[in-house]
């Protein structure tokens, strides 16, 4: 039976509406990995590194698209819950024709800057060719990307959350197969590696495109964009906390490269980087929850049923208390055979790549609770809390334990890091949501 906004959700109908969103986001992940998976075994540890230290600064680009998709699929949904269609469709066609002009603007100052972010980053004389190689390839496919991302939420947002996740499956299997023949057949090395999830960007991009571009069964459909500048800027404004976030952890990537290079070399940046691509797909359940119920949180918020907010909200945070205690029991235990499978070859680095994930993935019982309460936010409108919350969980707090905790703890001091940081931030977010109830009657 087809989910509507307007149903009333109980588990099990929270469950098989954001499910699709969240294997969404797990394939995204998962796909996003192949690149390191084959470059770390198949092309070597010091590619492997210059992918991983490269890789923030694309991510940085990269989350204009969220912040397009996310706070523009809050004002869809809102205006649909408020039974304006024809508003409706014409915003959603503003926001897609311009991440497509930005994402081409991104693309070529990307492409002209990469080799000086590659320098300033730390990048040995060995890597910084195989940096601007890899940046180069992946930012041309940049305007796809962005397209790729401002979908995903839309599609949830036109009740069109399958649908979605069967074009990241698409997407994802292209960058595997083509991972598989660019590297292990054709022997491209890294500009293979680039070269397959560009090639998979155009479909997560495009094939939507296609579809809302015609006639089609959903709630959306492209067609004359909305000509007001306002309602761009206030889209962008309420999706900001997904671009500081994004930017933020991109910068804190950054910093992290830097701190390991300094303290451990290239085999810290590996390290590090077998980090990240675990902690995608960790990380990815709970933004594919908290995405996957936006456009339900909108919605009732824009026809003022409290009570069904109230309803999700309570079984939202149950969900994900559940969820965080079974991913870190999960990840400290297969921390071993994980850290292997991108760098077994190599003991001293498996070593070190396990003792660091033991340590950062107590961070999972937290970090849940933060991304649902920005995505809260989101969802009702208010992108000022959420970019605070999003601010201080993934800069602010972040930066400043990467500096001043391996003064005290040493290399432990960095793997710590991001646990300090949902400490502090949980904390500022049970301010808000207790600060905000009245006002949005979630609780």
């Amino acid at each position: 039976m087809k989910i509507k906004l307007s149903d009333h959700f109980t588990y099990g109908v929270l469950f098989r509406f954001t499910i699709p969103t969240i294997g969404m986001m797990l394939f995204a992940s998962v796909y996003n990995i192949v690149d390191g998976l084959f470059v770390s075994n198949l092309v070597g540890k010091t590619p492997f590194a210059a992918l991983n230290l490269i890789f923030p600064f694309i991510q940085m680009l990269t989350s204009f698209g969220f912040m397009i998709g996310t706070g523009g699929a809050a004002m869809v949904s809102r205006l649909l819950g408020q039974k304006d269609d024809a508003k409706a469709n014409k915003v959603f066609s503003m926001l897609v024709y311009f991440a497509l002009v930005l994402g081409v603007i991104l693309a070529v100052i990307g492409i002209l800057s990469v080799r000086k972010v590659s320098i300033f980053l730390g990048a040995t004389e060995d890597m910084v060719d195989q940096c601007v190689l890899y940046g180069s390839i992946c930012l041309s496919a940049l305007p796809a990307a962005l397209l790729q991302f401002v979908f995903q939420p839309l599609m949830i947002t036109a009740a069109k959350p399958t649908m979605g996740f069967w074009v990241t499956i698409g997407a994802g299997l292209m960058n595997i197969c083509m991972d598989a023949l660019f590297i292990g057949v054709f022997h491209w090395g890294l500009a293979g590696a680039a070269a397959a999830t560009g090639l998979s960007q155009c479909v997560g991009g495009f094939v939507p495109l296609a579809y809302f571009a015609r006639k089609n069964s959903s709630l959306l459909k492209l067609g004359r964009p909305a000509r007001k500048a306002g309602i761009l800027l206030n889209a962008c404004a309420n999706g900001s906390s997904e671009l500081l976030s994004n930017i933020a952890a991109s910068v804190v990537g950054m910093l992290f490269n830097y701190q390991l290079m300094k303290y451990l070399g290239e085999n810290g940046v590996a390290a590090y980087g077998v980090l990240m691509y675990i902690n995608f797909i960790f990380v990815a359940i709970f933004i594919g929850y908290s995405v996957g119920v936006e456009p339900v949180i909108g919605y009732n918020f824009g026809a003022e049923n409290h009570d069904e907010l109230k309803n999700i909200f309570s079984k939202s945070l149950k969900i994900i208390a559940m969820v965080a205690v079974f991913m870190t029991l999960a990840a400290e235990l297969l921390a071993g055979p994980l850290a292997s499978s991108f760098v077994g070859y190599d003991h001293e680095l498996w070593l070190l790549t396990r003792h660091a994930f033991r340590i950062y993935s107590i961070a999972f019982l937290l970090c849940g609770f933060n991304i649902f309460g920005s995505a809260l936010f989101t969802a009702l409108s208010n992108g000022v809390i959420s970019a605070v919350i999003s601010f201080f969980r993934t800069l602010v707090c972040e930066v400043a334990a990467i500096m001043l905790l391996p003064l005290i703890f040493g290399i432990n001091g960095i793997w710590c890091s991001v646990i300090a940081a949902e400490i502090v931030a949980l904390c500022l977010t049970t301010f808000f949501v207790l600060r905000y109830r009245s006002r949005y009657h979630y609780y």
